[in-house]
């Protein structure tokens, strides 16, 4: 049985990836910072465990709750968003809320995790976003969440180096419904759901350290 593990799976993508590979009939392991959502994932079938990524003495236990595991596929969903572009500096409170959950929360749980999806030749991968590019950028809008993604972009291709038997990549959801994205956009969260999993699905080793969109197109990192 395919064992998944989703971090940050309280709503939005995070649940209906749950959702998706629970019908597959996949074994899934889920983080979530609430009760409530524990409540959600278990009566879908997940096995879930109490971790807020943007805390570092709430993460650092994730691999104690996962010792002996071996993960066929590992996805850490979590992130935040502040919209402000390069004409108002980040306020130190919104730099540590994103920059935090975008990045830190993501390198502290890298070490913790890539060894299990070694031990099973599988697949990490991180949700980036198509804002995270240089080349081509149109605007500054959601300035702090372009370089916390941008650098998560850079963390996970360095990363790759340390676990040569993992599959590292980051991807773009697109511009999906959720409470990031908005209700106007042409994405719905099944939609983005269904496409990434056939993305990963094929994910092949001349893929590691990319950035990649949920259909599968290679993305410009910078």
């Amino acid at each position: 049985m395919t064992t998944v593990l989703i971090i940050g799976a309280s709503r939005g993508i995070g649940l209906e990836l749950v959702r998706q590979y629970r019908t597959e009939g996949c074994r899934v392991i889920a983080t979530v910072r609430d009760a409530g959502a524990q409540a959600r994932l278990t009566a879908l079938g997940a096995e879930v465990q109490r971790v807020d990524v943007a805390q570092p003495a709430s993460v650092s236990g994730l691999a104690w709750l996962l010792d002996g595991e071996k993960i066929d596929l590992a996805m850490f969903v979590a992130g935040v968003i502040r919209q402000p572009d390069a004409r108002t500096p980040p306020t130190q409170p919104d730099f540590d809320a994103v920059m935090h959950t975008n990045v830190l929360g993501a390198m502290q749980v890298l070490p913790q995790v890539a060894p299990l999806v070694e031990d099973a030749r599988g697949v990490f991968a991180f949700v980036s976003s198509s804002m995270s590019q240089i080349e081509g950028v149109d605007g500054s809008d959601a300035w702090l969440y372009r370089v916390s993604k941008a650098a998560l972009n850079m963390a996970v291709a360095a990363a790759q180096h340390d676990y040569p038997r993992a599959r590292l990549i980051t991807i773009d959801p697109g511009w999906v419904q959720t409470e990031m994205g908005g209700d106007g956009a042409p994405l719905t969260v099944q939609e983005s759901v269904a496409g990434m999993r056939e993305t990963l699905a094929s994910v092949t080793d001349a893929d590691k350290g990319r950035l990649l969109h949920h259909d599968g197109r290679r993305a410009a990192h910078w």
